[in-house]
């Protein structure tokens, strides 16, 4: 008599919640980050030497992996990030960036680094430090590439809160409570004259014998309150001719006699790009120099990359 076959119960299987996911590639990640740098998928696909449609198909993908919309898509806009995006993008950039940094150390190339650091400069400063920076990096780290933006204090904040760039310099006017500082130098207030001004000849003056004089302003956010806090602790309240945001159009304006102006960075020469040409003053009594800082979000991974750059504003003009 044939025995009965009785199937065999079976143990379930239970899904492993890893494999039922596909994980997110390293590709992926530098096609999101590369996306989010340009805001255009088509720009993304250009730098990366890839087709169009590889990258708008990568982060399709990502996104259904995330289960989160990471851009908003805008045909004459392009991308804008998300939230979601704007904080993936901060960590998706920490990852990519120890990556690289551990592929460097193990080939030994602790010392020689390569790839980009995006770097945020106070509009006024980066003709003063981004040539000598990047002096400096071409003769310590010829591989090291920094993209530089050019904004004021606000803009180096957003960019930094929004993952845009690595680091920022700029005066310290406070970037918040979620960004930390390293000071890097000072600059000194001083005060702007046309060379035939009758206080020219002074070796240096008080802003108190400045009373009633037109003043030229340089008219940035934070700068200008500065300024301006400096001639109201001098009692006095200026009679402002005229305003711009351009540090070289402020010194052209001075040599042509329209008023006097307060700087801090001094240029190499004293003729202007007309032809013109102002006097330099240092200011009687002691005056609030701004603080020059570099700067970098709070918590974020600080690779040897940024740290290479940082140091080397470190070392000053």
């Amino acid at each position: 008599m044939e025995d009965n076959l009785v199937p065999a119960q079976l143990n379930p299987v239970r899904e492993d919640p890893l494999a039922a996911r596909n994980d997110v590639t390293i590709q992926q990640l530098r096609y999101f980050v590369a996306a989010a740098r340009f805001g255009s998928m088509t720009k993304a696909a250009d730098d990366l030497l890839v087709a169009q449609s590889a990258v708008s198909s990568s982060i399709a993908v990502l996104e259904k992996q995330l289960a989160s919309q990471l851009f908003i898509r805008r045909r004459s806009k392009g991308l804008t990030l998300t939230a979601d995006g704007a904080r993936f993008l901060r960590n998706a950039q920490a990852l990519l960036s120890q990556l690289d940094e551990s592929i460097e150390e193990a080939r030994g190339d602790a010392k020689q680094y390569s790839g980009v650091v995006r770097l945020a400069c106070f509009v006024t400063l980066t003709p003063f430090v981004v040539p000598r920076l990047l002096e400096r990096l071409e003769v310590a780290h010829p591989e090291l590439e920094v993209h530089v933006s050019e904004v004021d204090t606000q803009g180096a904040r957003e960019l930094l809160q929004a993952g845009a760039v690595d680091l920022a310099v700029g005066y310290d006017f406070g970037f918040g409570e979620d960004v930390e500082a390293r000071v890097i130098g000072h600059a000194e207030p001083y005060v702007l004259l046309s060379s035939g001004h009758p206080l020219a000849h002074l070796g240096e003056i008080a802003l108190a014998d400045l009373a009633g004089e037109n003043f030229v302003l340089l008219d940035i956010p934070q700068s200008r309150d500065y300024f301006l806090g400096l001639l109201a602790d001098a009692n006095l309240t200026p009679r402002i001719r005229h305003r711009s945001r351009n540090y070289e159009t402020i010194r052209a304006l001075v040599a042509r006699g329209h008023g006097f102006s307060i700087l801090n960075q001094r240029a190499s020469s004293n003729a202007t790009y007309d032809g013109g040409e102002i006097v330099t003053l240092p200011i009687t009594g002691q005056q609030d120099a701004l603080t020059i800082v570099v700067a970098r979000m709070k918590g974020a991974h600080l690779s040897s990359r940024m740290r290479a750059v940082a140091d080397a504003l470190h070392e000053g003009p």
